[in-house]
C-alpha cells in the first residue's frame, strides 16, 4: 500500500495504549501492509502501529533482513538483568541514548490467518520486541531512560527542529 509518515513526540496517540484487535478485516490487512512497508525502510528495525497514527496492537519488524509482523504482540518473557542499551526512535529522530532492556525477549501474538506467532531472542530482536511493544502500552523509550538523562534527553527534544 503505502509508506506512512512517522508519529513524533508530541503526537497523541503515541501515549495511547492501543485496543486489540479483534476481527481481521481489511483495514487490518492494510495495515500490516502500511507496517510492513514502512519498515523496509533501511535503518528501521521494526514500526508499531501507533508510529503511523493507528491505535491498534500491531508492528512491523526488520532485524537482519527478517521482516515481518505481529497482532495483539504480547511480551510473555524476559531473560537476563535489564542493562543500559543504546536505543533510538523513530518518533524522537536524532536522539540515541540508553535505555534499560534485558537482553533476551518473548513476544506472542497472531498473524493475519489467525495462526499463533512467536517471536524470541537476544540482541537487537530482543530489543526491537521490547520496544514495539512498549509502543501499544503508550510508552516511548524515553521512559526507560535514568531520570538525568531523561533530562537531557527532554532537552534534546525541546530544541530539536521537528518538535
Amino acid at each position: 500500500m503505502a509508506v506512512r509518515e512517522i508519529r513524533v513526540f508530541g503526537d497523541p496517540v503515541l501515549r495511547t495504549v492501543c485496543a486489540s484487535i479483534d476481527e481481521i478485516d481489511d483495514g487490518v490487512r492494510a495495515l500490516v501492509t502500511d507496517l510492513v512497508d514502512t519498515v523496509e525502510l533501511p535503518g528501521r528495525a521494526g514500526v508499531a502501529a501507533p508510529q503511523i497514527g493507528v491505535a491498534l496492537r500491531a508492528f512491523s519488524y526488520n532485524i537482519d533482513g527478517d521482516i515481518g509482523y505481529v497482532l495483539n504482540p504480547v511480551l510473555t518473557e524476559v531473560r537476563g538483568e535489564a542493562v543500559p542499551t543504546g536505543e533510538g526512535c523513530l518518533s524522537v529522530p536524532g536522539l540515541w541514548h540508553d535505555a534499560l532492556r534485558h537482553p533476551w525477549a518473548r513476544v506472542e501474538g497472531i498473524d493475519l490467518d489467525g495462526n499463533p506467532v512467536v517471536l524470541e531472542g537476544d540482541g537487537l530482536l530482543a530489543q526491537a520486541l521490547q520496544h514495539e511493544t512498549d509502543h501499544l502500552d503508550g510508552k516511548l523509550y524515553l521512559s526507560r531512560l535514568d531520570p538525568e538523562i531523561r533530562k537531557i534527553a527532554m532537552r534534546e527534544v525541546r530544541e530539536s527542529s521537528w518538535f
